[in-house]
């Protein structure tokens, strides 16, 4: 991945109070690349990314309440619904080893060693004692552990990540 991508970070899923705040679901775990003065390109659906600076942001249990200095209102608050957020990958610090950004692994191929492609990450979830990968397959959906004994390997060059099933999931 080059420095200068861009990397999606979050997407907002609604609007906040009526002084045009936005909710934003984060994709990263890490909330100080998005303080008060900094850009982030926020593209709804359907449409061309633009950039809008943050007035401001603050964590609220598994979401961040975000403002912007161009939304006013709560009807522009919730025209943003659906957007995602990106930043290009320089503004974010390099992750620890054998650690990876959750926009990272969101959109790879997952294979079990036994049944091979079970689906796509679509989303993560975070419990507490260890992370969830969502994996979306053609009819399904499935939660998958993201512990040691689970992924085998995640390879983010070639886009997948092998893991074994533990049995009844």
């Amino acid at each position: 991945m080059k420095p200068d991508e861009l990397l999606l970070i979050g997407k907002i899923t609604g609007a906040h109070g009526i002084k045009g705040e936005v909710r934003v679901y984060p994709y990263v775990d890490e909330q100080t690349h998005l303080s008060p003065g900094k850009e982030v390109l926020v593209e709804p659906p359907g449409q061309k990314a633009s950039p809008y600076k943050l007035k401001q942001a603050r964590v609220y249990k598994k979401v961040v309440r975000v403002g912007f200095e161009t939304v006013e209102d709560r009807s522009q608050a919730e025209a943003l619904a659906g957007s995602r957020l990106f930043l290009p990958r320089s503004e974010l610090p390099p992750a620890e080893p054998d650690t990876w950004y959750w926009c990272d692994l969101i959109g790879l191929d997952v294979y079990d060693t036994e049944k091979g492609f079970i689906g796509r990450v679509e989303t993560m979830i975070e419990t507490g004692s260890n992370d969830v990968f969502v994996v979306r397959g053609n009819e399904s959906e499935r939660l998958v552990p993201a512990i040691e004994d689970v992924v085998l390997n995640i390879d983010l060059e070639a886009g997948k990540i092998l893991v074994e099933m533990p049995e009844g999931l």
